[in-house]
């Protein structure tokens, strides 16, 4: 990689590596190695990323916990675990390292670039994860969750919107029911309407014989979310009313 294409992805990044040897690191294929390797000797030798991948998964969940604890302070545990692991998914890290145009910084060995290795999803989502590590190691923690709320946290939320925001709402009131020595949510599908194309689900969710709530969704899951969603609101009411 040239001086002038680090600083491309700097710039798309908005950090300034001191290290930028951690950052070609970051964009190292293990598929290149061998080919980069062919007839130098260079001291230390040149690594692929699977290390840095594996610090960056860990740097990632890290600040996805305190990103959703800071974002939304009355989830319950169960909702935060399902929720991070949406926020940090696999997709979620192709669509970022999309975003700053990754791809195209990897380097590849020739038989991953013939078989277009830098547009292949699980390519980009690890090479997400490693420049993430890069960045940890090179500017700390702080700068770190800055760029990934800019560039990964945010951004997610806002494409997936309700889909985060209610991410699992059935955990939430099973975790509830819990609680409250209360027997598990049963969920009964009320009413189907609509053509097959655009079918709308009717669905009430019960426990110890009372009806909770309810909600309708275009899949019987949406339905039961939104059913979750509107018993957790009646049961947070009628306690603040107790």
């Amino acid at each position: 990689m040239t001086n002038y294409e680090d600083s491309r992805l700097e710039e798309k990044l908005g950090v300034r590596f001191k290290n930028r040897a951690l950052l070609e690191r970051a964009l190292t294929h293990s598929s290149a190695v061998p080919e980069l390797r062919a007839g130098k000797d260079e001291v230390p030798p040149i690594e692929n990323n699977e290390r840095l991948e594996f610090l960056g998964d860990a740097v990632l969940d890290l600040l996805a916990s305190e990103y959703l604890l800071e974002t939304f302070p009355d989830w319950a545990e169960g909702q935060l675990s399902k929720s991070r692991a949406r926020l940090v998914n696999a997709r979620a890290l192709e669509r970022a390292a999309r975003r700053v145009g990754l791809g195209e910084h990897l380097r590849l060995g020739r038989g991953e670039e013939k078989t277009g290795g830098r547009d292949k999803p699980a390519l980009l989502a690890d090479g997400f994860e490693a420049v993430v590590a890069a960045v940890y190691l090179d500017t700390g923690l702080e700068a770190t969750a800055k760029l990934l709320r800019r560039m990964l946290f945010d951004q997610t939320i806002e494409e997936r919107g309700e889909s985060i925001a209610d991410s699992d709402r059935k955990s939430a009131l099973q975790e509830f029911l819990q609680q409250n020595a209360r027997p598990p949510a049963e969920y009964r599908l009320v009413e189907e309407r609509g053509p097959d194309h655009r079918k709308i689900f009717h669905v009430e969710v019960w426990a110890d014989g009372n009806c909770l709530g309810s909600g309708e969704g275009s899949t019987k899951k949406e339905a039961e979310q939104q059913a979750a969603r509107t018993a957790l609101l009646q049961l947070e009411a009628a306690g603040k009313k107790d």
